[in-house]
Parts: structure tokens; sequence; C-alpha cells
């Protein structure tokens, strides 16, 4: 009988034999195969890990061991997203410095996923906070500055009231910061900012060269947003002031009733003398900053706007004089600040016309209900009605004459939109990588050369957020003042820092070469691990770090740094895990599961298994702890096949199919995130070998090395302990034959007049003769009267009619 599965004495054995050998380091030998798989690196939190972690990192690990054992230099790297600002507001709530609150976090998470057995390189381990890490990234920085792509500029932005620190669009969620849900609101800032938009086009045209499951394209796509449409010149009326606006509908311009610009539109103050109700205006406009942007622009919410009065506007088209309103809704950062409102067609201009009594005028034939009803029709395809020359045309039609009339006119010009605005790059904040410009009064912003990176960041008593919206180093006086590169005069350093954004949208080319100091990564490495083969995350990152790493890569990819126009082949997304009633993890909600835990009480292989067996990898599944203990009992189940293992050391002829079947399915379930039906697949195998109540070493070899990836601390155990040569990670992986695959025997229905009687197992290659002989056999009694007709369909059917 096998001595008790002892899953701590296990796992703690082969954890110690890995690292002593560095089972899992990555070959300098570029003449292999390769393999780089990737899982977004985390951010060091002091509550450690959760048991959603563990998802996507046993995922992409059962791919990485798998291909080692399949030949493959395989690069599975682990790293640390460690600046940005969870840890500073722990470190100022604390009165603990950044870096020591850094250290301490990194270390307990290591030590959690070192306890679960994954087979990263260590030796390639890289943290955003060492400056021998963020050297690279300011040059990066330095790079896109010179070349244009990185400028600074007054713009209003989202403010976090309580982190005190300017926030991106993608980092405001349902209005409140994403980092510690507090109240967000407009503010004027000078900011740096990159030209993500130069980059738009290539963004959208490179998703068509990639293996990205569909839901991440079409995140990507409708971030950035891309319309084609026109702009159109609305006159003041009395004036000679243009209000451009920009449409995807200039087909609708005779539906035009009136406008509505934004409250932080210039209009406003270079008119405000002739405006009549100023105060209303600008009380509205203080409202209005209070608000993120996703607040102004969320469908369901409640429309509100003041007209103004003294103002009035011109309809190109029908020289028809409309109101001009202004309201939140309209973003002075997206289009031109300025909108046609065409209620008609347009649900947002629809609610505001119904709830301030403006008119509705339908063009475009197709609502079956009346339009001053309330329902409003947006018609893609239709007929156009009530505008003059286009009537009676298609929308198609009707767009491309407009579009004519209105350049023939001198009104109006063909233009393409985004939605995507340029990434808002800098945060007035301690913890983050320190921008390499200074400020000269004479030569402006000036970059410092690349001979002094890193740009370290200096030590400092306070690094608390300062009520004036300022960094916490500009208070370092003697590290603010410099002199400048250019004229060598007085000189100020830049005392903005990095968003977190920066150092994880590279780290990917970084593990490729991590100790190199002279370059991000030598050209050779970069040249044999690109683009990464697989790349999973989460589905929230879709339009913040996968997006921005694509434009750092495009960039450099044009700079001749990197030799692949995208840095991810594949990329997958994982389902969340919830807690046990189905609701999002979170310590408020005391649904928290610990995965130490688990470690502790049932072992690491039973974590990852469990993880792996919950449900389909991109769906989100709740948390059972009976889920973990039927885990558990399905390893103890594969220990105790130690007690039937067999001399014999190939397949046994009545589980020959079956081997190969199985073969044939966890191979390709690993490949396609079907872990759960491949654990299934195996469950099953193990339930044939206990109805035999033997296992050849044939077999018992072939399902340890299937399993190995999943569950590798018992697996590897099981290997050495039946004497099989060396260790199991560096076993191949077993090959199936396809026509093994298929039943030699089948089990077959047997109907008389096309009811079902029996069933039968025949050999595939039967005659006809013989399986009638034995479906007439099988049927004894139940057949009678006289034979008709016999039918057998090869392989799956016989039926036998009579009268």
């Amino acid at each position: 009988m096998a001595v008790p599965y002892n899953h701590r004495e296990v796992e703690k054995k082969w954890q110690t034999v890995w690292d002593d050998e560095k089972a899992f380091k990555t070959s300098d030998d570029f003449s292999k195969p390769k393999y780089y798989a990737l899982v977004e690196f985390p951010y060091p939190s002091g509550q450690g890990l959760h048991v959603g972690h563990p998802r996507p990192y046993t995922a992409l690990d059962i791919v990485a061991r798998k291909r080692r054992m399949q030949g493959y230099n395989v690069l599975y790297p682990m790293g640390w997203d460690a600046f940005g600002l969870p840890t500073e507001n722990y470190a100022i709530k604390n009165h603990i410095h950044p870096k020591i609150v850094t250290k301490n976090n990194v270390a307990r998470f290591k030590n959690q996923l070192h306890s679960l057995g994954y087979s990263f390189d260590w030796d390639r381990e890289i943290n955003t906070t060492d400056p021998e890490y963020y050297h690279w990234t300011q040059w990066i920085f330095l790079k896109l500055f010179k070349a244009g792509l990185a400028y600074k500029t007054e713009m209003p932005i989202n403010w976090c009231t309580s982190c005190k620190v300017g926030l991106a669009n993608e980092e405001v969620v349902n209005g409140v910061c994403e980092r510690c849900g507090s109240e967000v609101i407009r503010k004027v800032k000078s900011q740096w900012m990159l030209k993500i938009t130069e980059y738009a086009d290539k963004l959208i045209q490179g998703l068509d060269t990639v293996d990205y499951i569909e839901r991440v394209k079409v995140s990507q796509k409708n971030w950035i947003g891309k319309s084609q449409g026109a702009e159109v010149d609305f006159t003041l009326t009395g004036k000679d002031e243009k209000l451009r606006i920009y449409t995807t509908r200039p087909d609708t311009l005779f539906g035009v009733t009136y406008m509505v610009v934004s409250p932080e539109h210039p209009v406003l103050d270079k008119y405000k003398d002739e405006i009549k109700n100023w105060d209303d205006i600008v009380a509205y406009r203080e409202m209005a900053a209070k608000k993120s942007d996703f607040e102004r622009t969320e469908l369901a919410k409640d429309k509100t706007g003041v007209c103004i009065q003294g103002l009035t506007a011109t309809n190109p088209v029908n020289g028809k004089e409309i109101p001009v309103w202004v309201s939140d809704y309209v973003l002075m950062t997206y289009g031109t600040g300025a909108i046609m409102a065409v209620p008609a067609h347009d649900e947002r201009d629809w609610e505001f016309a119904k709830k301030f009594g403006m008119p509705i005028i339908e063009v475009v034939a197709g609502n079956p209900v009346s339009v001053e009803e309330a329902v409003y029709t947006d018609v893609a395809d239709g007929t156009l009605v009530n505008s003059d020359f286009l009537n009676g045309l298609s929308v198609a039609e009707a767009k491309e004459k407009i579009m004519n009339y209105l350049e023939e006119k001198g009104i109006g010009n063909r233009k393409t939109n985004y939605k995507l605005r340029d990434w808002v790059f800098s945060r007035q904040r301690y913890w983050g990588e320190p921008i390499p410009i200074v400020h000269c009064d004479k030569c402006g912003y000036v970059p410092i050369d690349e001979s002094e990176l890193p740009l370290q960041l200096p030590d400092v008593e306070s690094y608390m957020p300062t009520d004036t919206g300022e960094s916490p180093l500009a208070a370092m006086t003697d590290w603010v003042n410099t002199t400048c590169p250019c004229c060598g005069g007085p000189a100020k350093r830049e005392t903005d820092t990095m968003p977190q954004w920066a150092g994880s949208s590279w780290y990917y080319l970084r593990y490729t070469d991590p100790h190199n100091d002279k370059a991000l990564a030598s050209p050779e490495a970069l040249k044999y691990w690109l683009p990464v083969d697989w790349y999973n995350g989460g589905m929230e990152h879709t339009t913040l770090h996968l997006l921005y790493s694509r434009f750092w890569h495009k960039f450099l990819y044009d700079q001749g740094v990197v030799p692949t126009p995208e840095p991810y082949q594949k990329r997958t997304s994982h389902g969340m895990i919830l807690g046990s009633n189905g609701e999002k993890m979170s310590k408020s909600r005391g649904n928290v599961v610990n995965p130490d835990d688990i470690v502790q009480d049932y072992g690491a292989d039973t974590l990852r298994t469990y993880e792996m067996f919950i449900g389909a990898f991109d769906l989100s599944a709740s948390w059972s702890e009976e889920g973990v203990k039927g885990c558990r009992r399905f390893l103890e189940r594969v220990w105790k096949l130690q007690d039937i293992l067999t001399d014999e050391e190939g397949y046994s002829a009545d589980l020959e199919t079956k081997m190969h079947q199985t073969i044939k399915k966890v191979s390709s379930d690993f490949e396609n995130l079907k872990y759960n039906t491949a654990i299934a697949a195996m469950m099953s195998l193990i339930n044939e070998f206990y109805k035999k109540n033997s296992i050849t070493r044939g077999e018992y070899k072939t399902l340890l090395t299937l399993l190995n990836p999943v569950a590798p601390h018992i697996t590897e155990e099981l290997w050495q302990t039946a004497g099989f040569e060396g260790r199991l990670y560096q076993a191949a992986w077993p090959d199936f034959e396809e026509e093994k695959t298929v039943e030699s025997v089948v089990e077959i229905g047997v109907q008389v007049n096309g009811k079902m009687r029996v069933t039968i197992n025949v050999s595939k290659d039967e005659t006809k003769e013989n399986v009638i002989a034995m479906a007439k056999e099988a049927l004894g009694d139940k057949l009678t009267g006289n034979i008709v007709k016999e039918i057998y369909v090869p392989g799956r059917i016989v039926n036998i009619v009579v009268k």
C-alpha cells in the first residue's frame, strides 16, 4: 500500500529541487525553437495574492511546462509593477517609505507564488521601481520627446479629490477614482501628454495581424473609436464667428433644430458681454467642473443645460436660425466641443429636446412611430425626407451628395475622427519615474543627456501630496534646481512623475535581456524572443495597458529598436473568480479567500487543479469549498494508483484507444483554454483504471506526464517513486496516433420499425451481413413478423423493417 499523500512534504521537497537545479532557467541558446509565454505582472499590494491571481498564472504555467516537454526553449517570466498610487497611499497612511512598503510587498508576493510551484525563471525577475529598469523607461520617454510625441500643455484633467492627482480617462470608473473610489472633478493643469493619437490607425490595422480573442479586438477598436464623417461650419447669427462641428451623419443636417456647446467652449468667454444670462452660464460651468467625463456623457443620466440668451446660430444648409445651448454632455476634448443636434435620430439629442421642448424633425423615413411621440429612431438605413435636395435618396447616397455640397460651398469638409485622446502622462506624486526633462526660461523644455540616466528618484522626508497640486518633489530644491543642458543657464527639473502605466508598457521587452546595462535589451535577444507567443491578462486592461504597450512598441518599431510591428501574437483573457456568494471578492463583503490557506490545508496542486477545473477559463466562476475538496479527492485517487500498478511497459489492449484519445484531447485542450475539460478527460481515464483494477507502467507514465503541467509536485513525486528515468519536468510530451484515437469497437443501436430495442458492440470494420446477424441474435423474441427490409448505417444503427 502507498504511504498517505502528504502534500506539505511533497511540495516543499520539489520546490527545493527545482530551485537547486534551476529547473526552469531560460536558455540563451538562440538556435533552439522558442516559446514566450507571458502573464500580466502583478501590482504587489500589502494584502498579498488572492485566489483570482493563480487562475491566469496556472493557465500559462501549464502551457509553458507543456512547451518545455515538447523541446522548446521557454521564457516564462515574472516581475513587479511596483510604482503607483496604492503603495504611496499606504505609505502616507502608515508613515512608511514607499520603497520599504514595496520591498515588503514584493517579498510576500514572491513567497506566495513560489509556494504554488510556478515554473517562472526567477533569474529574469524585474521591478519597475529599480533604477536599472526605469533607466530604460526614461530612455523611451526621451525618444518620444525627441520625436515630438511627448509634449506639455494646459488642459482640463480628471482630478481625484482624495489622491490629489490627475487621472487618465481610463482611470475614472463610473465617475470616481478607480484606485480609491473618491469623487473626481475637472481641473485645468499643465500636463505631459503622449501623442497616442498619431498611432490610432496603426493600432487598428495591427489588430488584423494578431491572434486576439474577438472581444479584445472589439474593445480596442471601440476605444480608439475611428469614424468617418464631416466637419461643418455653423455661423453665429449676425457675426463672422463660425461654430465648427463634427458629425458622422451629415445627411441629417436638415433635421438640426438646435446646437450645443461644451461648458468649456471658448466662444462663451469671447461673447460673454453679449450673453444676457452670463451668471447662469458661469454657475452651470462650476457645476460641470465637478463631474468626470464619464458622468457627463453617461447615457442614462438626466440631461441638463442652459440656453444661451443673446447668441443664436444659422443652419448652413437651409439658413434657419436655431438656438445654442450649453450642456455638459458635450466635451471640449472630443470633436470640436460643439455639436449639431438632430433629436429625431440621436438618443441624447432626443432626450434633451423632449426635456426642454425643442422641435423634432424627422429626416430619415423608416420610423413607424411619430417622432413627436415618446420614442426616437436611430435609422442607419432609410430614405431622406424633409431634406430639400436630398429627398428620396438612401442614407449612403445622401451622405455622398451632402459631402460634395458642403465642399463645393466651402462650409464643410470630409473628416476622419477618433474617440481616442492623447494620453495624460504625468502625475503630481512622488512614487513614480522622474521625467528626464528640465525647464529653462530661455530654452524651454529640454531633455537631459542620456548619459545622465537613470535620473533617480531622490529620498524625501515628506511624500505627502500637496493641496496646490504640485508634486512633493517640488519642495526638493537641491534636486529641482539644475543647469540647462542647452545653454548652461539655471533650469528646474520636471517635478511631475510618470504614471504607473509607463513601466508596464514595455516590461515584456526587458524580460528578454533583463541584466543588460547598455540597452533595454540586445537586438539579438529581441529578434529571437519577439513577438510574445501567448499573453494572457484581464479584460479590464484591454483599453489601458494593452493599448498603451502596443503604442510604445509600434513607436519603438518605427525607431528601429524592436524587430516586430506588434508585441503580442496571441492575447487571451480570463474570467474573474468570484466569492462563494457569486459576488466580486472584497474585504468589505467578507468573501475573500486567501490562497495560503488552501495551500496549507489542501496543497498547491489541489489549488492549481481547482482553479483550472472551476469552469470555462474565459468566464467568471464562483468559489466553492466543496469543489476544492473534490479536486483533492481526485489527486488522492491519482496517488493511490501506485497500489494497482503493474510491470507491463506499454498500453493494455483494451485501453489503447482511450489512451490515445486522452493524449489528443488533453494536448488540444491545453492549447485552447479548455483546462476544465482536459482535467475531466484525465478523471475519466482514471475511472477506467480503477474499473480494471490495474494500470500499466506505460499508462501510468503517460498519465503523470499529462497531469504534470496542472499538478507538478505530486506527479514529480510519483514519477520518482515509480523509478522512471530522470525528472518528469524534463520528460517528453506524449504523442498520439490519429488512427488509434478512433474506436475499433463501436456501440450501435438496433431498431425494429424505427423503434430502438437493444444495443450491440461491433467492430467498426464488420461486414453488413455479420452486423445484421448479430442484431437479430440480440433481438431474440423481440423480432416477430415477416422481415421486409434490413438497413445498416455503418458504425451507427441497424433498422429491421417487419410486417
